[in-house]
C-alpha cells in the first residue's frame, strides 16, 4: 500500500511539473559547468599558475588551458540553455571533462573519478534527449533501428550516474549507516537496471538534495578559506547530477530497462 501510494504521488509530482522538469533538469546538469567558467575568469592568475608550476608547459600553454576551460564551458552551457547544436555542445564538455580529468590529476582519485564519471552520465542523457528532439522532426519518416543509440546512451548514462551514489557510501557499523547503505544500494541498483526507474531516481534527487544543502553548504564558509572553494565545487557538481536524474525522471529510462521490457510480457 506504501509503495502504491509513492507511485501515485510520483505520478501526480510528473503530471504537475511535466513542462517544466526538463528546463529545471537541463540547468541542474550544466550548473557545474558554468560555475567552473566563471571561476576561470575570476581565478584566472590562479588557475593559470597552477597548470604552469604543476606541468611546467610555460605561460602560454597554461593560458591557453585556461582560456580553452573558459570558453569551452561558458559556450557550451550557453548552447545547452538555447537549445541550438546541443549535440556539438555534449561533445565539447565531454572534452573538457577530459581535460580537467588528466590537467587536475583526477585520474588517481578514485573519488573524484567516479563523480566526473557521473557527471558525464548526465552528459549522456542529455545528448540522448537532444537526439529524441532531433528525430521528432521527421516523425513521418520511418526509423529502423534507429533509436538503439539514444537507448543505449540512456543505459550508459543511467549507470554512471549511480558512481556518484556509491561515493557516499559509509563504511562504518552503526544502524543509521548500516540503513543509509542498504536503502542507497537498493534504489542505485533500480535506477541501473531500469525498474520502477522514476520513483527511484525522483527519491534519490531527494536524498541528494538533502546530502547537499547539509553537507556542501559552501555560503556558510567565509570566501577567503580553501573550504569554501572545496565546497562549492562539489555542491555544484552534485547539483549537475541531481540534473541528470531528473532528466531520467522526466524522460524515463529508454528501451534497455526493465520497466520497459516489462510492457512486452
Amino acid at each position: 500500500l506504501i509503495f502504491e501510494n509513492l507511485l501515485s504521488v510520483t505520478h501526480f509530482f510528473l503530471r504537475v511539473t511535466k513542462q517544466y522538469l526538463p528546463h529545471v533538469a537541463r540547468l541542474c546538469l550544466i550548473s557545474t559547468f558554468l560555475e567552473d567558467g566563471i571561476r576561470m575568469w575570476f581565478q584566472w592568475s590562479e588557475q593559470r599558475d597552477y597548470i604552469e608550476a604543476t606541468w611546467s608547459c610555460g605561460f602560454f600553454l597554461a593560458t591557453g588551458f585556461v582560456l580553452l576551460n573558459l570558453i569551452g564551458q561558458i559556450g557550451g552551457c550557453v548552447l545547452v540553455l538555447s537549445r541550438n547544436l546541443v549535440q556539438y555542445a555534449c561533445f565539447g564538455l565531454f572534452g573538457i571533462i577530459a581535460l580537467q580529468t588528466v590537467a587536475y590529476s583526477i585520474l588517481w582519485d578514485l573519488k573524484f573519478l567516479m563523480r566526473n564519471l557521473a557527471l558525464s552520465g548526465g552528459l549522456l542523457l542529455l545528448l540522448a534527449e537532444s537526439r529524441s528532439e532531433g528525430k521528432s522532426m521527421f516523425a513521418g519518416v520511418p526509423s529502423m533501428g534507429q533509436s538503439s543509440p539514444k537507448q543505449y546512451m540512456q543505459l550508459g548514462g543511467r549507470v554512471l550516474l549511480v558512481l556518484m551514489f556509491m561515493t557516499l557510501l559509509h563504511f562504518d557499523s552503526s544502524f543509521f549507516s548500516i540503513l543509509q547503505n542498504m536503502v542507497g544500494t537498493a534504489l542505485i541498483v533500480l535506477v541501473a537496471v531500469g525498474l520502477k526507474t522514476k520513483l527511484a531516481a525522483l527519491t534519490l534527487v531527494l536524498w541528494l538534495l538533502a546530502i547537499n544543502v547539509y553537507f556542501n553548504a559552501f555560503w556558510t564558509v567565509p570566501s577567503y578559506k580553501p573550504m569554501h572553494d572545496f565546497l562549492k565545487y562539489d555542491f555544484f557538481q552534485t547539483t549537475s547530477v541531481i540534473g541528470g536524474l531528473l532528466l531520467v525522471v522526466a524522460l524515463g529510462p529508454g528501451g534497455v530497462s526493465v520497466d520497459e521490457k516489462k510492457k512486452d510480457w
